[in-house]
């Protein structure tokens, strides 16, 4: 073969990598190991594009050296299989979703293989497989049995022409995605897990990882751990029934002076039996508004404060003063305790919805420098009490400590804390997810389902439509909801919500160490060995949910004796987003990128003629610039588009994609294939010219890899064929040993063409299987230096001299230079300062 064809070469590799089981999983007890994992896709029908393949390859690529270095490497892929896009294509078009997840797959296996991952595919997992949720539904147990799962009554979104439950995702505006009718909110009868008995662990925990700071800090704001005080308001006048106080918590006790008014959420208990007749009308119709938006829009915080008053007072426990009480949207019944204590002048929300109502705005600290914001803003920093009886002249730490302390003597208060993070709301109400394994006997009330019965499958039906009362389309199958009772034999039903997409993904990384197991989840052994997760590479939108999730699953496995690792992922990296272009037309229609032609840097035409204009966003099917892998390795192979890929720019940080570039990618691969082709073992230079070149290259290469740096590695490696290919001084012609180190290098980033090289060489076997190059440290340095001379630290002359030449050397040699003399005549050396292998200054006076 003369020239570089990747359509030939590829294919002939990918076919013997399958053959000889290249990529298997072995574990060698004397190896260190290496566990690289990358967060598994929903398969959609529309498939890769490439901006999904950009973290693959990145895994690729490391899992590779790695094996080269010697270690043991677990590396393979899976499927987060249930959710909800496959139920609303089977409500649509009578399709189960079985089929049409099992067509997805099939379509990513294959992109995935065409690009020459070095997955195991002995160890793929698929959560909607039986022999994969059966243990999701044993953990889910384990979690029951500890009582970490249990039932509460709390509102989802509803839409009442749908007659179903949507998730947060189907909501856009206040309306139902599907039919655009306004959403609603209802309580229903839900199952949770108390991730919040963990909350302090998962914080404290995250200083044990290397996970981008960005991305911890997500976390712990997430958890949002709060320090200060509960204070109790006694209701005034006629109590609410069965109610005579409201607790709140708040950070800032230090301003309990200023609370003119409360807020309780729209749906608090307590509003029905508070509201003062006259009040009513306006309370049920303000709840009933409220009912309609979503969290989201509720907490807008640019968005204008409403509310409605309940008729009814609290009396502030400070002062004495009742107080009017509230209600409003921007309080949440899933927050704190669904209740604030207004302070307007010293909280924006509170300051607007003052400001819109015409309450109280008294202000109680003010800022070191004595200014006052008010009228027109609220101040949210500390300083030094005002308006606050015997707190007015404290600083607001020592302010805290006070009044939390007076609270505490005349109960009516305590030092506490809170956490923003809710427990997890794990029910759904759909068809397409995993059962939760629970019978509900009117005997002996919710029964797990024994383990030995696992897994409880979901029923092979025909028809996934809602229920129409709220509950998962399961409730309506009969023959699966009606069954003995576990424990007493009498007649009971199934639980018939299904487990949230986030279930499956929470443990998958330990199924790949033992994915055909049928007796246990995964050995202790293989734990033992892998864990924990050495690398693990994805999106940033994953960064709160699923990472938390994960981890407090692992915690409890952790407290069970089950796992031995306290986190489950040791190094966690996100790959920079993808950018497109995405052309519109003068009508605003979308065109795909295969239409355009480009004319210059900034104009860009349809094929016709017609002017485009051009954005740059994030790609999506739905822009129709989503550019597809198979096309990019159609037309220049899967080496060169994970060379592309990689090369694009810094890992981490968002690149445009730009098809012009790849041509540069392609060009260096044809530059490597063409110098092993033409490579004459007889004409190669007996000297070695390049040997402190080649382990410079190495060297380089290698801290790169270490530190993710792909892009500058690639230019690395493109200097280095620059250097073997010159004609100048250096380009004394390549060695055998420059390209056998060459390819080995590059195998990472372009196995088929290093292994087409390999071969071409005269070597057997895989370079996978080879070793990695070692470097000498002293032949990475150079011989010589330039030395600067500098008198009184202005430039006078430069010598060349030995990289390990001492201080004295330096010295003497600076100071004997004939263009250096005559700056020293008559004067006296005071000092000579000497910056190894940079600089000499001599000071003279």
């Amino acid at each position: 073969m003369s020239e570089y064809t990747p359509q030939e070469i590829e294919p002939k590799w990918q076919a013997r990598w399958r053959e000889a089981k290249l990529h298997a999983t072995e574990f060698d007890p004397a190896k260190p190991k290496y566990y690289a994992l990358d967060m598994f896709p929903y398969p959609s029908g529309s498939g890769l594009h490439v901006g999904h393949c950009e973290g693959y390859t990145a895994t690729d690529i490391i899992t590779r050296y790695k094996r080269m270095q010697g270690f043991n490497v677990l590396h393979t892929m899976g499927w987060d299989a249930f959710g909800l896009p496959a139920e609303n294509f089977a409500i649509k078009t009578g399709i189960h979703p079985r089929i049409t997840t099992e067509k997805s797959i099939a379509n990513f296996r294959r992109q995935i293989d065409s690009v020459g991952f070095c997955y195991d595919w002995d160890r793929e997992v698929n959560t909607t497989d039986p022999g994969y949720y059966k243990w999701t539904q044993w953990i889910f147990l384990q979690l029951f049995k500890q009582g970490l799962a249990y039932e509460g009554v709390m509102p989802i979104n509803w839409c009442p022409s749908c007659k179903t439950g949507l998730a947060n995702e189907e909501v856009k505006g206040g309306l139902c995605d599907r039919c655009a009718t306004q959403v609603e909110r209802r309580a229903l009868r839900q199952w949770l897990l108390a991730i919040t008995k963990y909350a302090d662990r998962l914080l404290d925990d995250l200083s044990e990882a290397d996970w981008p700071e960005s991305t911890a800090l997500m976390q712990k704001n997430w958890i949002g751990r709060s320090e200060g005080a509960e204070v109790v308001f006694t209701l005034a006048g006629k109590a609410a029934e069965g109610a005579t106080e409201i607790r709140v918590f708040t950070t800032r006790p230090d301003t309990l002076y200023g609370a003119t008014y409360m807020v309780l959420s729209p749906e608090h208990e307590i509003v029905a039996s508070l509201t003062t007749p006259a009040c009513k009308g306006a309370v049920e119709a303000y709840q009933d508004r409220a009912r309609r938006k979503s969290d989201l829009e509720r907490t807008e915080l640019s968005k204008e404060k409403t509310g409605a008053f309940t008729g009814a007072y609290a009396v502030n426990p400070v002062n004495g003063k009742e107080i009017p009480i509230w209600i409003a949207d921007y309080v949440l019944s899933t927050y704190g305790t669904g209740a604030i204590m207004a302070v307007p002048a010293h909280d924006v929300r509170d300051f607007e919805f003052a400001k819109a109502y015409g309450l109280p705005i008294i202000e109680v600290v003010r800022p070191g420098s004595g200014e006052t914001t008010l009228p027109t803003a609220a101040y949210v920093g500390d300083g030094v009490n005002v308006n606050s009886g015997d707190l007015d002249g404290l600083e607001t730490p020592a302010a805290k400590q006070k009044i939390t302390a007076r609270l505490e003597a005349a109960g009516q208060g305590k030092k506490a804390i809170s956490y923003r993070l809710r427990d997890w709301l794990f029910s759904r109400q759909r068809y397409w997810g995993e059962p939760i394994p629970l019978v509900h006997c009117p005997i002996c009330g919710v029964v797990p389902v024994p383990e030995d019965q696992l897994p409880v499958l979901l029923p092979d039906v025909d028809r996934y439509e809602p229920s129409g009362t709220g509950e998962s389309p399961l409730a309506t199958i009969s023959s699966w909801v009606n069954v003995p009772c576990p424990k007493c034999g009498s007649p009971a039903k199934r639980e018939t919500n299904t487990m949230p997409q986030w279930a499956g993904s929470c443990w998958y990384y330990l199924r790949y160490l033992d994915s055909k197991n049928t007796l246990k989840p995964w050995t202790s052994e293989n734990e033992k060995s892998w864990m924990n997760v050495d690398l693990y590479v994805g999106g940033a939108e994953h960064a709160v949910l699923h990472l938390l999730y994960a981890r407090f699953w692992h915690k409890v496995l952790f407290d069970l004796g089950l796992v031995t690792t306290k986190e489950p992922f040791k190094k966690l990296r996100h790959q920079g987003t993808v950018l497109a272009r995405t052309f519109t037309d003068a009508s605003g229609k979308y065109h795909e990128f295969s239409e355009v032609e480009f004319k210059g840097d900034e104009s860009f035409l349809k094929s016709t003629g017609e002017k485009l204009s051009c954005e740059i966003e994030k790609m999506a099917k739905s822009k129709l610039n989503g550019i597809n892998p198979d096309d990019v390795i159609r037309q220049y192979g899967a080496d060169t588009l994970r060379l592309y890929e990689m090369f694009m720019g810094d890992f981490e940080l968002p690149k445009p994609w730009d098809p012009r570039a790849i041509e540069g990618c392609n060009r260096f691969l044809r530059r490597v294939f063409r110098l092993i082709n033409e490579f004459d073992e007889a004409a190669a230079p007996a000297n070695d010219p390049h040997k402190r070149l080649r382990h410079r290259t190495i060297r380089q290469v290698q801290i790169d890899l270490e530190r993710m740096q792909f892009n500058t590695a690639i230019a690395r490696l493109m200097e280095f064929i620059n250097e073997l290919t010159s004609k100048g001084a250096t380009g004394k012609g390549a060695s055998g040993e420059d390209l056998l180190v060459l390819v080995r290098l590059i195998a990472p980033f372009a196995p088929h063409l290093a292994d087409e090289a390999w071969e071409m060489l005269g070597n057997k076997g895989f370079v996978l299987n080879q070793s990695w190059p070692a470097y000498d440290e002293a032949l990475t340095k150079d011989d010589t230096v330039t030395i600067v001379v500098q008198v009184n630290g202005k430039l006078r002359a430069e010598f060349a001299a030995s990289a390990d030449s001492s201080q004295d050397a330096l010295t003497e040699t600076a100071l004997n230079l004939d263009k250096v003399k005559p700056f020293l005549a008559g004067k006296t050396v005071k000092k000579v300062v000497v910056v190894p292998k940079k600089l000499v200054n001599i000071v003279v006076g």
